[in-house]
């Protein structure tokens, strides 16, 4: 009796725990539910709840940006509140600042400010003493200068030049010669006697010349209501300075990101130059005249330092130092002086534009004997060399190419060998 007793309470326990674990694993339908959807039904939860949070998050962030876009702007019409200068890695003569608004203050190294104005805003009444003040959008100058005019064009402003003073003939610069032709710019006389009725006529109130501008022209502009602005780009003790005076066109236009691509191809040439040992040749630099003088590059001119930044040394390196442009020589000096020189590059444009060597010797004999004449290295520039300022670089680059050239090589971008 005690043993079935036992038995039965066994099968009783047995039962009741049968039961209660299927009553737990069913759902509110009466079927039975997989473990796993509990979990994944907390695990959306959770998501559900980070997303929430996410989005509010977000919302809230847009809600700000929103509002911070709604904010008005300060307004700094005809106000020079400074926010900062352009930054220059060569040039020296010339400056420009950046205020709010949009205002630009540009300086020369001979003291001549230019004040550029944003289009649709007025001049500030503190503006500098004496600023010539240039409202964009800028067009309709006269430009008596061909590296300005080879800059300008380079960033695409050339449609702001209307009047220059040298005709389609002069030009090298195909866009330029092009733009004569098509009636969209304008030759108005040599920059000696510019035609100042055709001046006025075309409304030009704002002009760039070269420090060749004589007093007496400056005075006549001035008296028909032109302002002049010197390029003094020539005064630069880096040839890549005169490249990046494009960034002063590009304040000028609003193309400084086209300007400051302009200069940093060109200043790449020079600094994958300066990679590499120095050739160790030395090069002369020089033209005669229909008249029989000689002119070489000074020492410290800028010609002279694209020669040494080739990889080259120039050979007169005692002439002219400190100074710039040219120096007259007498034949016999030249030739002691330069004699050994490794290769000549003769200024063609300037110096009556031999065809071949026989012709370059009739300039002078006494440079048959010199080593270069000897070896065949007589190198000329090519017609656009003094025009074409923006590519300096490329011209420095020419010059390293033909200090490493073989007899093959007659001619490069910039530079030609004189043949017999």
């Amino acid at each position: 009796m005690k043993k079935t007793t036992s038995a039965s309470a066994l099968i009783l326990a047995l039962t009741l725990a049968l039961s209660a674990c299927s009553n737990s694993g069913e759902n509110s339908s009466g079927a039975a539910a997989p473990a796993e959807i509990t979990t994944t039904a907390a695990s959306t939860a959770e998501a559900t709840t980070t997303t929430a949070a996410e989005t509010t998050a977000a919302e809230t962030a847009t809600d700000a940006e929103t509002a911070k876009q709604e904010e008005p702007e300060e307004n700094y019409d005809g106000q020079l509140v400074f926010d900062h200068s352009m930054e220059l890695k060569y040039a020296k003569c010339f400056s420009v600042d950046y205020y709010k608004g949009g205002y630009k203050v540009a300086k020369l190294v001979d003291d001549t400010t230019m004040l550029i104005v944003p289009e649709g805003m007025s001049v500030p009444a503190d503006k500098p003493d004496n600023a010539i003040v240039l409202q964009q959008p800028v067009n309709n100058i006269l430009v008596s200068s061909t590296p300005v005019t080879s800059l300008i064009n380079a960033i695409g402003a050339l449609d702001a030049i209307s009047l220059t003073t040298y005709d389609a003939d002069s030009w090298y610069i195909d866009d330029v010669k092009q733009a004569i032709l098509d009636g969209k710019l304008t030759y108005i006389g040599d920059y000696k006697e510019p035609d100042y009725e055709q001046i006025t006529a075309a409304g030009t109130t704002f002009s760039f010349f070269s420090t060749m501008l004589t007093d007496d022209v400056k005075e006549q502009l001035s008296n028909i209501g032109v302002e002049v602005a010197l390029d003094q780009s020539a005064q630069e003790d880096h040839p890549l300075a005169r490249v990046e005076w494009a960034k002063l066109y590009g304040a000028i236009f609003n193309l400084e990101e086209k300007a400051e691509e302009v200069f940093n191809v060109q200043d790449k040439y020079v600094e994958e130059l300066s990679k590499l040992e120095d050739t160790g040749k030395s090069v002369v630099m020089f033209y005669i005249t229909s008249k029989g003088v000689l002119y070489a590059r000074n020492a410290d001119d800028y010609m002279a330092k694209m020669i040494d930044l080739a990889g080259g040394q120039y050979a007169l390196a005692d002439v002219g130092v400190g100074e710039t442009g040219t120096a007259k020589m007498e034949l016999e000096a030249f030739y002691d002086k330069a004699k050994d020189a490794d290769y000549i590059i003769y200024i063609w444009s300037m110096g009556g534009k031999p065809e071949n060597m026989e012709a370059f010797l009739e300039r002078a004999a006494i440079l048959a004997d010199m080593k270069a004449v000897q070896e065949g290295n007589v190198w000329c520039t090519t017609p656009d060399y003094f025009q074409i300022q923006n590519t300096i670089g490329s011209m420095i680059n020419d010059i390293h190419l033909m200090l490493e050239a073989d007899e093959s090589t007659d001619e490069l971008t910039y530079l030609f060998r004189l043949k017999s």
